[in-house]
């Protein structure tokens, strides 16, 4: 049965920083980082390489000690408790099998380690091995296996124990796109249905979207914004957040009026559009505004479009078409329209166009 994310905290982050070297030399990897997870979540670290996030990752499971600050655990400061003290298991990203063993058997090993009795060794590995649905493999070694099974003994070793928190470190690097995509789903079951906390790390945005109930965007050792999947794409705090998740444009307007979260802007061109305004951020003068490839429409050049440009490339993906458009200061917008019998016929190459923004699409970003 399901298990839905809980109000109660599992793991808190409290001011931390990891400050590697010192002097002219010193590495800031975190810089006072605070997050706080729930208990039952799925909750994912998002960011580009070096951003920090395998480095907290890190400092959770006790590979590392924080330079400063407080990592609780249902309230309990563990942040100087080394790693067989945490109730925490980590999924790496090689998986970390032993070859010579059977899949039963590397599910037990950790068991077997923490001096589980022979009957609860044998009932947890039957348990895990149902949930990973590899009961017909118990008996194959694990070289013998896929890179898709091979991570599913990796997960049943890992929650065998029944940790408080999972850790998984870009565990789904190694499988190609179609095996990646099914596991995303696997992964997003098992947090269900263990009611597990895990802790997911990965700089691939479609990941993030697909399984996390929030996602902390990171760069440079800080995390710019928290929220759900939705939140984070539909409402980016930032630049960053806006341009590292998925597509999106980016233009110059002259903000007009502001007031209550919106604002009336002029875009290139003179047209006026409202746009949203993150709350507490009152802009002014010149600010950038972003908007989703797929929340604005081709239309005549006229009187409708809140834009002109020259349609320069047409982009089919199976799904959804995407425009390329360079518009008449010199500037690409790129739109994004899905593919359906009843789509009107795309303009061709070369054609000047107008693109009309969404009613509520645009927003005002901080720089």
């Amino acid at each position: 049965m399901p298990h839905p994310a809980s109000d109660e905290l599992a793991i808190e982050v409290r001011n931390v920083s990891m400050v590697y070297g010192a002097g002219a030399s010193a590495f800031t990897a975190l810089d006072d980082v605070e997050v706080a997870i729930k208990e039952n979540e799925f909750f994912t670290l998002l960011g580009p390489s070096g951003c920090g996030k395998t480095t907290l990752l890190r400092l959770i499971a006790g590979f590392s000690y924080p330079s400063g600050g407080d990592i609780r655990l249902h309230g309990q400061n563990i942040a100087a408790l080394p790693p067989f003290k945490r109730p925490v298991n980590t999924v790496f990203q090689n998986y970390a099998l032993f070859p010579h063993m059977t899949v039963s058997e590397n599910i037990a090993f950790g068991l077997a380690m923490l001096k589980r009795s022979r009957t609860e060794i044998r009932d947890s590995v039957d348990r895990m091995l149902k949930l990973v649905q590899l009961e017909a493999l118990k008996d194959r070694k694990t070289a013998q296996l896929s890179g898709g099974q091979q991570q599913r003994v990796a997960l049943a070793r890992a929650l065998a124990p029944q940790p408080k928190v999972l850790l998984l470190d870009e565990p789904l690097s190694a499988l190609d796109f179609k095996l990646r995509k099914e596991m995303q789903i696997e992964l997003k079951r098992l947090q269900h249905e263990t009611g597990i906390t895990f802790i997911f790390v990965t700089h691939d945005q479609e990941e993030a979207l697909t399984m996390a109930d929030r996602i902390a965007v990171m760069s440079a050792g800080r995390i710019l914004q928290i929220g759900s999947p939705r939140e984070i794409y539909d409402r980016p705090a930032e630049r960053f957040v806006a341009d590292f998740i998925g597509e999106t444009n980016f233009m110059q307007a002259d903000v007009l009026s502001s007031a209550d979260g919106m604002a009336e802007v002029a875009l290139p061109g003179g047209k006026r559009i409202p746009a949203l305004v993150a709350e507490g951020f009152r802009p002014s003068g010149q600010v950038s505004i972003v908007v989703r490839p797929e929340h604005a429409q081709i239309v005549e050049a006229g009187p409708e479009a809140h834009l002109t440009g020259t349609l320069e490339n047409t982009v089919y993906f199976g799904t959804d078409t995407h425009f390329h458009i360079r518009l008449d200061g010199g500037r690409q917008f790129i739109l994004r329209r899905q593919n359906s019998r009843s789509a009107a016929a795309a303009p061709q190459n070369g054609t000047v166009v107008g693109i009309r923004i969404d009613d509520g699409a645009a927003q005002i970003l901080k720089d």
